[in-house]
């Protein structure tokens, strides 16, 4: 039995993360961001506060299956995991699905897709942003697209990745939390069906590194706005605990780009994390809510802090019978730190910044 489906769901203890800490690196310079390039804004009075910024990460989620029936009741289908999810000034998933009803299903294997009540059980369960770059937001083609883009518009809730046409797909979700300006994009590196799904100047879809100049150029205009940068990336070989040569690659130029933070989903099993110069780097958060499997997963806390170091902290949890993740403690955690923690060293990555 594999590390990753040995843990039991237990609520408990959060466990500190081994990790060495180092400072967002300052914005690279870059070219002046083009019209067609737009960025979400939110910044609300209560941000205006300067002091450390606490964002969390959690991996792939949708509602099919088991985790379908929660939205029975969208206030608690995260279940316990929402007051982890909350108590973080800023958390973001991967949400893999489409939202719609209407469509027709696109020539590959699997097929998810939900609700609206979806966003709602993401809001109250302490998620603030969403992306949607990844292989299942076009599962029911572009009339699926359009529903789906239609309901998050409807609920008023944030996304990167996806939009009505390349510059929205790629525009960066910009928000300043207590005095810190960061900045959000998403983007697939999954092949499949990639040339019928990457958004175009005149085409719907979702962003895709299928389209590598633009992807970069997508980033380095966010280091323009943003002093700290996101990138929240699908990629990777399913099942694969270490990335692959391409994911390596492309975080290196996703790094070089101005990408202060790398956040990865898809292969639905965790990869490592560390330090990839002065980026930081989580190659794959592994599934969050999902339909299938008991498997190893977790939230990252990666903690900003005005005048002091960058510092992670990997709260580990396991997909339950449900479908929620559970977070878990005492020797099952610390068993579950040990693994994610040697995790690293096939993801050749660092403890500390260089």
């Amino acid at each position: 039995m594999t590390m990753r489906r040995l843990f039991t769901a237990l609520p408990g203890l959060l466990v500190l993360l081994g990790l060495a800490t180092a400072s967002i690196a300052p914005p690279a310079a870059s070219a002046v961001p083009s019209t067609t390039e737009r960025a979400h804004q939110q910044v609300s009075p209560s941000q205006r506060q300067s002091g450390s910024v606490t964002l969390a990460f959690g991996g792939d989620v949708h509602f099919m299956g088991r985790t379908a029936r929660l939205l029975r009741d969208p206030a608690t289908a995260l279940g316990p995991i929402a007051s982890v999810l909350r108590a973080a000034d800023f958390t973001a998933v991967n949400l893999e699905t489409a939202v719609t009803s209407r469509g027709a299903p696109q020539p590959k294997r699997y097929h998810f897709r939900t609700v609206p009540a979806a966003f709602t059980a993401l809001r109250d369960g302490g998620v603030d942003l969403v992306t949607m770059a990844n292989n299942h937001v076009l599962d029911y083609g572009q009339v699926g697209l359009a529903d789906t883009l239609a309901a998050a518009k409807a609920a008023r809730f944030p996304y990167v990745g996806i939009g009505k046409d390349a510059a929205a797909a790629w525009a960066p979700y910009v928000t300043t939390i207590k005095g810190t300006k960061i900045a959000i994009i998403g983007v697939s590196q999954v092949h499949q069906l990639a040339s019928s799904w990457v958004a175009t100047p005149t085409r719907p879809g979702e962003a895709n590194a299928i389209d590598l100049p633009r992807t970069l150029a997508a980033v380095r205009a966010a280091r323009r706005l943003a002093p700290a940068v996101i990138v929240f990336m699908h990629w990777g070989w399913e099942g694969d605990a270490c990335p692959n040569p391409e994911q390596q690659s492309l975080a290196r130029q996703l790094s070089a780009a101005g990408a202060s933070i790398i956040i990865g989903a898809h292969v639905h099993v965790l990869q490592g994390s560390g330090w990839l110069g002065h980026t930081f780097v989580a190659y794959g958060m592994g599934n969050f809510m999902w339909y299938e499997d008991n498997d190893a997963t977790g939230v990252l806390e990666l903690t900003l802090h005005p005048r002091a170091p960058l510092t992670a902290r990997f709260i580990p949890a396991v997909v339950s019978g449900a479908g929620q993740p559970v977070v878990v403690h005492g020797a099952t955690a610390r068993s579950a730190i040990a693994y994610y923690d040697s995790l690293r060293a096939c993801a050749g990555l660092a403890r500390q910044p260089s």
